[in-house]
């Protein structure tokens, strides 16, 4: 299914240029799920690789938000209509960089955790994949 873009190409440009990489409302809802249940000591700009959304260093937990079209999801991507070199090019190397900073944080004992952008739509998916996790590990310590 191919859809069709109601924006000019110009209109997109800037929309697309506007895009924040920080405080964006995946993250901002995901730390209101976090706040909700009780879980704090997490970091917000903590200098490791790859730049994760959100860090819990006493537990060496890195946690990515990735945005459904930047990363390809299997579940929801829609292919660009105009443009599509640049944004296939772009999209893949999203995706190998996304590999190569797993690598490298669990070869340094990290824990990784991507959560697709669609998935804080559904707070049982961020409980299971996260809260309940966090919870796990501090009674085990």
């Amino acid at each position: 299914m191919k859809m069709t873009d109601v924006l000019t190409r110009k209109q997109r440009s800037y929309n697309m240029s506007m895009i924040k990489g920080r405080n964006t409302q995946p993250e901002i809802r995901l730390r209101k799920m976090l706040y909700a249940n009780a879980l704090r000591g997490y970091r917000l700009r903590y200098r490791l690789i790859g730049k994760p959304d959100i860090v819990f260093p006493k537990k060496k937990l890195a946690v990515f938000i990735d945005g459904c079209f930047w990363h390809k999801c299997p579940k929801c991507f829609i292919k660009p209509a105009s443009n599509r070199k640049f944004w296939n090019r772009k999209i893949e190397s999203n995706i190998k960089r996304d590999k190569v900073v797993n690598v490298e944080l669990r070869k340094k004992g990290w824990k990784v955790l991507r959560i697709w952008e669609h998935e804080l739509k559904n707070e049982k998916i961020i409980k299971r994949k996260i809260i309940n996790r966090i919870k796990n590990d501090e009674k085990k310590d």
